[in-house]
């Protein structure tokens, strides 16, 4: 018990210091089928590529599309642990930055209350940003290993 306090204090300092830091989200998800086995990953880093957290989750069957918002989405919410400042998002998926930049519109019904949440999501940060990054950044190359990973220990 005490040493869940402990760390506990320690992670509210860490919070406490990055409360207006910048921070980098890296994101992907994949789906083996579509809709298919889908599983998420991300790593967050702080403005000077730090690594301050890295995640991974089976999530059941989903689309590909599906997946990246929902890595999106539980990046985001791990994140508002870590800061309130300014967060810039950074997925290999050029239609949900496109969609998030309201350069395209949203039709599928299925993501639909994804962006939605993703919206909300964003009230908690100062700014938010999005970019489409090609998998070849190492970051972002680290956040699909993750995802796929979940999906290979699930048995996919």
């Amino acid at each position: 018990m005490r040493g869940g306090s402990a760390r506990r204090r320690e992670l509210l300092k860490v919070r406490d210091r990055m409360a207006n830091k910048k921070l980098l989200l890296y994101t992907d998800g994949a789906s083996r089928g579509n809709v298919g086995p889908s599983a998420i990953g991300f790593t967050i880093c702080d403005e000077n590529g730090c690594v301050l957290k890295e995640y991974s989750e089976y999530i059941g069957d989903a689309t590909n599309n599906e997946a990246e918002y929902k890595a999106l989405i539980k990046g985001l919410e791990c994140a508002m642990g870590l800061s309130q400042g300014k967060i810039e998002c950074l997925s290999d998926s050029e239609l949900m930055v496109r969609h998030l930049n309201r350069i395209y519109r949203v039709r599928s019904e299925r993501l639909k209350p994804l962006i939605e949440r993703v919206y909300n999501l964003e009230k908690f940060f100062e700014h938010v940003t999005y970019q489409h990054v090609r998998r070849i950044s190492s970051m972002l190359a680290r956040a699909d290993e993750l995802a796929n990973k979940a999906l290979d220990n699930s048995g996919f």
